[in-house]
């Protein structure tokens, strides 16, 4: 069995009601959850939610809600890990489940990294799997700014490293998270061995936890949404 669970509280602090803001056309969940569906790997699609409006715009767009989400997972130190925990509990799935956390505000999910994300995931032995890109720029010769106006290297002792002889660097692209039922329900850590990297390129992918960051993704929208638009 595949269940997708997309969190999505109604508090969001920085983007009011980001979760069912319109984003080029579609509340912002609209993308995730049409996503999931057009990769027709999952048996289930459910909205985890402790908002009554954000329900009734999910279930409008296909996905389930079959129950409201406790406030004790509601608030701004909810981890996401203890929310999918709480979708599995609730729904009473098998701990060999493939349950797929979704972020509703990543609506440049492809459909088909999640399909190919799924093949890597039950290859080998893996806890998860979940989306990464690359850095920009090399972080081993990041450095912070000091009270004083100075800069200060993190890594001083690549100062005289070239670029091309710095490993490569990934971060969470923030999209979604394959992990076995059993390893969500007891809280094991992503970033570990167990864990499988499926990357993506850096141009499908925007964090959204500002107002700059929604700005930004608008602008991407225009080209990476634009041909779903005309098909729709």
């Amino acid at each position: 069995m595949r269940v997708a669970i997309i969190p999505a509280r109604g508090g969001s602090k920085r983007i009011p009601r980001k979760n069912i803001k319109d984003f080029y056309g579609k509340p912002m969940i609209a993308w995730t959850i049409e996503a999931a569906k057009k990769s027709a790997v999952f048996d289930r699609i459910v909205v985890s939610t402790d908002d009554v409006e954000i329900a009734e715009i999910a279930k409008a767009y296909g996905a389930e809600v079959p129950f409201l989400r406790p406030d004790e997972h509601s608030d701004d130190y909810a981890t996401t890990t203890a929310v999918i925990a709480h979708a599995i509990e609730a729904l009473g799935v098998s701990d060999d489940t493939c349950v797929c956390c979704l972020y509703a505000t990543a609506p440049f999910i492809q459909a088909t990294d999640i399909e190919e994300s799924l093949s890597e995931f039950v290859s080998g032995q893996w806890d998860y799997c979940f989306t990464v890109t690359d850095f920009p720029a090399p972080i081993f010769r990041s450095f912070k700014t000091l009270d004083n106006g100075g800069v200060e290297m993190f890594f001083p002792e690549h100062f005289n490293t070239r670029s091309q002889d710095l490993p490569e660097a990934y971060h969470d692209a923030g999209q979604f998270y394959w992990g076995i039922a059993a390893a969500w329900s007891v809280g094991k850590p992503v970033f570990t061995e167990k864990a499988k990297a499926y990357l993506i390129p850096r141009w499908r992918v925007q964090d959204i936890d500002t107002p700059d960051d929604w700005n930004r993704a608008e602008a991407m929208a225009q080209v990476l949404l634009a041909d779903n638009i005309k098909k729709d």
